[in-house]
Parts: C-alpha cells; sequence; structure tokens
C-alpha cells in the first residue's frame, strides 16, 4: 500500500501542474477506489469497441496507444509513462475508438467511471487538471501528425529522441539526455510511418554523425542535444512542461 501511495502522490503532483489543486482536491484525488493489476508486456489494457469500466493510471511500465487499419497495419499514437492516466476520454466516452497496449510489463490502477465522475462534480479544480492533461495530450498527438505527415525520417526520429529525453527525465526515468529507449525498431516504424529497415538506417547514421551515442540497442545518450533538437525541429513548447507556472 505504501508503494501504491508513493506513486498516487506522483500523480498528484502532475495534476498540480495542470491547475491549482487544494489540500481537499489532493486527498479526494488519493482517496479515489481502484483495483490493481498486472498487464504482461503485450497485453491490452484497452481494445477499440471496449466499454472500459472506468479510467486506468499507469502505475510501473509503458504502454502505447495506437489504431490498426483494416488491412492490419499499425499506427502508434503516443507512449504512456508512469503517472498517466492513458484512458481519460473514457471517462465520458462509453466505447474506446483505439487501444491501448502494454509496451513494457505493466502494473496499472482502474479507478471506476463513476468515481471520477463524481470526483469531477465535486472538486471542479481536479476537473480543470484532468481535462487539462487531456489537451496536452491533444498536443502531443499533433505534434506526432506532423512527424508521420511532414517530417523527413531523420527529422522525425531526432524529434521522437528529443520528446523521450525531456519526458522520460521529467518523470525521473532518465539522466540527462540519457535513457533506456522504451521502443523497439518495429515498435518506432510504427510511430514513424517508415520500415523497421529504415529506422535502422536512421539510427545507425545519427549515431555515425554523433548525434547519439548507443551502448546497447535500446540504450540511448544525445551528447549534442542542441544539434539533435534543431535537426528534429523539437521545440517543447507542445508538452506544456510549464503548465504548473501559467496556471
Amino acid at each position: 500500500m505504501n508503494n501504491l501511495t508513493s506513486v498516487l502522490e506522483g500523480m498528484v503532483r502532475k495534476f498540480r501542474t495542470r491547475a491549482h489543486l487544494s489540500d481537499d482536491d489532493v486527498q479526494a484525488l488519493l482517496n479515489l477506489p481502484y483495483q490493481t493489476r498486472w498487464i504482461d508486456l503485450g497485453r491490452y489494457l484497452v481494445r477499440e469497441g471496449d466499454h472500459p469500466p472506468g479510467a486506468t493510471l499507469i502505475l510501473s511500465g509503458l504502454a502505447i496507444r495506437h489504431k490498426v487499419t483494416v488491412e492490419g497495419a499499425r499506427q502508434i499514437l503516443s507512449v504512456h509513462i508512469p503517472g498517466d492516466f492513458v484512458d481519460l476520454e473514457g471517462t465520458l466516452l462509453k466505447t474506446a475508438d483505439h487501444n491501448i497496449q502494454a509496451l513494457t510489463r505493466c502494473e496499472v490502477a482502474i479507478v471506476p467511471r463513476e468515481s471520477i465522475v463524481d470526483l469531477i462534480d465535486r472538486h471542479p479544480h481536479v476537473g480543470r487538471a484532468m481535462w487539462t492533461d487531456t489537451l496536452i495530450d491533444g498536443s502531443i498527438f499533433r505534434e506526432w501528425i506532423v512527424n508521420v505527415g511532414r517530417r523527413n525520417a531523420r527529422a522525425a526520429m531526432c524529434h521522437l529522441l528529443c520528446e523521450f529525453a525531456r519526458r522520460l527525465e521529467v518523470a525521473g526515468l532518465a539522466e540527462e539526455y540519457a535513457y533506456e529507449l522504451p521502443m523497439s525498431q518495429e515498435q518506432l516504424a510504427d510511430a514513424l510511418g517508415i520500415t523497421p529497415v529504415h529506422v535502422n538506417r536512421v539510427l545507425r547514421e545519427l549515431d555515425r554523425d554523433g548525434l547519439i551515442e548507443r551502448r546497447t540497442k535500446r540504450y540511448i545518450r544525445i551528447p549534442d542535444w542542441e544539434a539533435l533538437r534543431r535537426i528534429g525541429g523539437f521545440n517543447e513548447l507542445y508538452l506544456h512542461l510549464d503548465q504548473g507556472i501559467a496556471a
């Protein structure tokens, strides 16, 4: 229970960057009922067409949001990390219109739909924090659309590596400009709309050019942040990391 409480407190810290929360708001968040479960790598947290019983909070591990075409091609839309409610919209939208799948083994807490709706009704600042959180998700989706539609493969990869660096660092899951890359080359391909072979080639070129260093296939270090950011056209504005100050 202590470990779970600490994770819930991490979620509260995140929501405090979305809106000003009173002590009562904080306590109401920590008092949310939930059921915890482990989701194995590759298993689905939510499937398109499901009627989720509530919202899913990631306690540990990583998850991806994606859509699959009728031909079976997958487009990954975002990556989610501990502290993220991956389907808050499912609280108000009864049917899931996309998939959420475990990228690693995940521990999650499922909060009943009615509890979240009641919390929003009784604590409007919490509602504002949740609303802002979904707006930031939308901002990230827009940036990923630009990656797929308008950036070349090299720029898109640089942009994605920069995003992972900042989000994982803020979440305490990375050193400064160094982290375990959370996606395989096949998954990166499905995020960027290119082939795994092309992903491998771009990563090797970035390594050769001194823009990244790879000790293993998954470990990434960025020796020249400004160069990688410039090539990717990365501007972290869309992550709204200063939302707490703005609020």
